[in-house]
């Protein structure tokens, strides 16, 4: 078979002048079409826009949720396989590029941008969660807040925050970076599929698929954004105690924020944002990400020094051996939703004629054999413990997929929608690297720095917990303040201030490097590759980013369960499956790609050169 020369022959059409001018007409007006008309919908129609993304969320999941699933498990092991295979030593550039930043710039840097705000707010909130309802909890084998249930805890911990997570990030990152820098291509999604579609990246098709990674990429960073703002405000409360920030409504539970105080504080957190954008990737952002890092190191030491150490260190080694040991089996076991059939199936004969009344119960995630069986009412609570038991037992699948879609494919959808920006900023820092460097660098290194965090800070708040010290305030303090209670536990008087007000000041550098960040990935995309964009359009995607991510803050606090992050959560769960379906595509072109570099080197051919293919 004859080795035809790689496309590379990319054209993206841009403005020639006027307000666009060196932008893709198409992708940014598509673009921000969706964006909005996602935000007046919010806007006007809240409660219809607050339900219908739920209706959505949740019909997608039981159709979609084995997809994510394989999806990222296939992922891990893709580039497990690339870096262990003669493809590992290919290098992102030509035989002669050096490394622009050495391995500590370059693992600095990529830590800050693939992590930051979630770490902060899910580092106690993670494992202690998981600590009270995991699939072995949900399953009966073990009970939630046990000691043995910590092993589980932390080996979902590890799923969510390890391997798998940064694999995600690596293959839009691995793909945009081979293309850039082995065929001078253009640093935009599109040319991470040029080995599928040839001349058509060129037309419509192309701009699809650069706006489903604007897409993705304004509601992964909203999701983020939505939570550390929040995060934010528990911070001030707990500095300041200006009530107005907070809402409450009753005595039994803690305060949240108040949709009030989410809205001040994301004006806040955007406007300097937006400041921050406009002034570009010089030296504002590179003070503040040296801050960053500072002041997580305090933090983290405050942990060491003071917080539960050797529990953590032990739980460390037992949770990583352990996590290895199940990997495929957390890679690939999905779980699909229960029919009412197959539940009154399982029924015993004499609860079969009650299915109705118990499935909904029986298959809660988030309820125990307990919770069940005291919600019963009539017939049904009139069945004997046994079988209210072996009812329960059948409701088993229904409630693993309730909890696999809520925790594992929330996290797989943040990441995926996460990637474009991520990713982008990888390869940008890559060039030079080989093909193995980066898969061992940006997968394997930071994941090992996250077990570390997550068992220092979360270790801490359940050991806390298991010694009755805490008495049950951190695991009934919302996620982002567990952070908060869990420190007010370890520390106090004016050392407790001076790290609280830390911890605010990290959020906050946390959050506005990351809006920023976000904005000009976006611009970057819908530029066709070009790391400078013009500031007027930063200041508009910092706005539209604002009213999305307030809208929906609105529209989640309007329904009967009101949680303003819901609505936030569930667009971008909707919004990442059409670029997971693209990042699987991303995987099928860079192995043609990488197979036919090999022929094509064996051949004496030179990729760099190429002309594009008849």
């Amino acid at each position: 078979m004859a080795i035809k020369e790689p496309f590379t022959d990319l054209e993206i059409a841009k403005a020639p002048q006027g307000f666009y001018e060196g932008y893709s007409l198409p992708i940014a007006l598509i673009s921000k079409g969706i964006m909005i008309a996602l935000v007046l919908w919010a806007l006007i129609w809240p409660l219809s826009a607050n339900g219908q993304l739920d209706a959505w969320n949740w019909a997608l999941l039981q159709g979609w949720n084995t997809f994510y699933i394989i999806s990222v498990g296939v992922f891990a092991f893709f580039l497990v396989a690339i870096a262990i295979m003669p493809t590992g030593r290919r290098k992102l550039g030509g035989p002669d590029t050096r490394p622009e930043f050495s391995n500590f710039s370059w693992f600095s840097m990529m830590f800050g941008a693939g992590l930051g705000v979630g770490l902060m707010v899910f580092a106690t909130a993670e494992p202690l969660g998981l600590w009270g309802s995991n699939p072995e909890v949900v399953s009966g084998a073990v009970a939630g807040n046990s000691e043995e249930a910590l092993t589980s805890a932390f080996r979902y911990t590890f799923l969510h925050y390890g391997f798998h997570a940064w694999a995600i990030y690596v293959v839009t990152g691995l793909s945009l970076a081979y293309y850039a820098y082995t065929r001078d291509m253009p640093l935009t999604i599109r040319s991470a599929l040029t080995p599928l579609l040839g001349r058509l990246a060129n037309g419509f098709v192309g701009h699809i698929v650069d706006v489903l990674g604007v897409v993705a990429t304004i509601l992964g960073v909203s999701v983020t954004i939505g939570f550390g703002v929040s995060q934010f405000v528990d911070g001030v409360y707990a500095v300041t105690g200006m009530e107005w920030l907070m809402s409450v409504t009753d005595g039994d539970t803690p305060p949240a924020p108040s949709t009030v105080g989410l809205l001040s504080a994301l004006g806040v957190i955007m406007l300097l944002s937006i400041i921050s954008a406009v002034s570009g990737v010089g030296r504002g952002i590179k003070y503040l990400s040296n801050l960053n890092l500072v002041l997580s190191v305090i933090l983290l030491m405050t942990f060491v020094f003071f917080g539960s150490f050797v529990f953590a260190m032990t739980t460390y080694a037992t949770a990583f051996v352990d996590y290895i040991i199940q990997f495929f089996a957390l890679s690939f076991e999905a779980h699909a939703p229960l029919s009412a059939d197959a539940f009154a199936a399982n029924l015993p004969e004499e609860a079969a004629p009650l299915a109705g009344d118990l499935m909904a119960g029986a298959t809660n995630a988030w309820g125990s054999l307990e919770g069940f069986s005291s919600g019963l009412e009539g017939d049904a609570a009139a069945l004997s413990p046994e079988v209210q038991a072996a009812a329960y037992e059948a409701g088993t699948q229904g409630r693993l997929f309730g909890w696999q879609s809520g925790w594992t494919t929330f996290y797989w959808a943040w990441w995926i929608a996460f990637s474009p920006f991520v990713g982008l900023f990888l390869a940008r820092i890559s060039k030079g690297r080989t093909v193995r460097e980066f898969v061992l660098g940006c997968m394997i290194a930071p994941a090992l720095v996250c077990f570390a965090w997550m068992t220092i800070l979360g270790g801490t708040a359940i050991d806390l917990e298991l010694s009755g010290v805490a008495e049950g305030t951190i695991i009934g303090a919302s996620n982002t303040n567990k952070l908060f209670v869990t420190l007010g536990h370890m520390i106090s008087g004016g050392f407790l201030s001076a790290i609280t007000v830390m911890c605010v000041v990290l959020i906050m550098t946390f959050l506005v490097t990351s809006a920023d960040s976000g904005i000009l990935v976006m611009n970057t995309i819908m530029s066709g590759g070009e790391q400078e964009t013009g500031v007027k359009h930063r200041i508009i995607w910092g706005l539209i980013m604002t009213g999305v991510i307030g809208a929906l803050i609105i529209a989640g606090n309007s329904g009967a369960a009101a949680n303003p992050l819901d609505s936030l959560q569930d667009a971008m769960i909707i919004g990442a499956l059409p670029f997971t379906i693209v990042m699987v595509l991303m995987v099928i072109s860079l192995i043609k790609a990488m197979y036919n570099d090999g022929r094509r080197d064996k051949a004496g051919m030179t990729t760099g050169s190429a002309q594009p293919a008849a």
